[in-house]
């Protein structure tokens, strides 16, 4: 139970974060400063949470957190703030809904998860969901294609991010407030080398500041949810998790409806294949 309700509240706040990014890019639409900005945020609450309530413990057996934190949110942060960018809030969070059929997939061919007709159920359901929102015919005048192979990546990433901590959490003693600024600790070196040697060079530190500014209520909410999403992996299976993690969907198209109504555009086929992608995950998880 305690699993179901931290990966359902971690939804939300996921739901909720791709809107403030999307706010964040109509003041600075630097994705790639604004991913170091908003990683930096999430980095700078989770470290004083977990120093203030674990003082340290577990501390030096956190090391293998940053492998996970490399992969999501490091490199993948990038992906989703270009996502976000191009293709939108809502639409975004929609297609992060499909991580379960990632996610499960990894867990039942490499961490020996048991299969059931629910699983493959849920996957049809996901794959539908996609079908309708390929065929969207309402879309916002500045959405690019390129939006959703980055989200698509994004969401590739998160997969495999699930498995590798929840692979971790099986034999670590390390509490979750400890491993989530660790794991964001690499996060944020990630993108910082990508800033330093790709994409800037140096001339990312001037817009920094601003950045940080204008990326803070993303960058907060990011680090809370990253919080209750480490405790739900502690907590219950990959399976379990990351089809309730998926009800994101439903929350980033709700608070985009409510928030972002004449950027977003959020059509009918948007929200069938958000209920489709969602109905999939929660039978996904049903399910075991």
């Amino acid at each position: 139970m305690a699993a179901v309700l931290l990966a359902c509240a971690s939804a939300a706040l996921f739901g909720a974060m791709s809107v403030a990014v999307r706010i964040a890019l109509l003041e600075l639409g630097d994705a790639e400063l604004g991913s170091f900005a908003m990683s930096s945020v999430a980095l700078a609450l989770t470290a004083a949470v977990g120093l203030a309530v674990s003082h340290g413990a577990g501390l030096r057996d956190a090391w293998p957190f940053l492998i996970a934190g490399a992969i999501a949110p490091g490199v993948s942060q990038v992906f989703f703030v270009r996502a976000v960018r191009d293709a939108g809030a809502a639409r975004t969070s929609v297609l992060m809904g499909t991580a379960p059929l990632v996610a499960v997939a990894i867990a039942l061919t490499i961490l020996g998860e048991p299969v059931s007709a629910g699983l493959i159920a849920g996957g049809l359901l996901i794959v539908s969901g996609g079908i309708a929102l390929a065929h969207e015919r309402v879309r916002p005048e500045d959405f690019r294609r390129l939006g959703v192979l980055f989200a698509v990546a994004a969401t590739a990433l998160f997969a495999v991010r699930d498995n590798v901590v929840r692979a971790i959490s099986k034999s670590s003693e390390v509490p979750p407030l400890v491993a989530v600024p660790v794991s964001l600790l690499a996060a944020v070196a990630t993108v910082a080398l990508y800033l330093a040697v790709v994409s800037r060079r140096g001339e990312w530190a001037h817009g920094y500041g601003a950045a940080v500014r204008t990326f803070a209520p993303a960058g907060l909410i990011f680090g809370l949810s990253y919080v209750l999403l480490f405790e739900a992996y502690y907590h219950g299976r990959v399976s379990v998790v990351a089809p309730l993690v998926a009800t994101e969907s439903l929350w980033g198209v709700a608070f985009a409806a409510l928030l972002l109504r004449r950027s977003e555009l959020v059509g009918r086929r948007l929200v069938i294949g958000a209920v489709l992608i969602v109905a999939g995950g929660v039978l996904i998880g049903l399910s075991r």
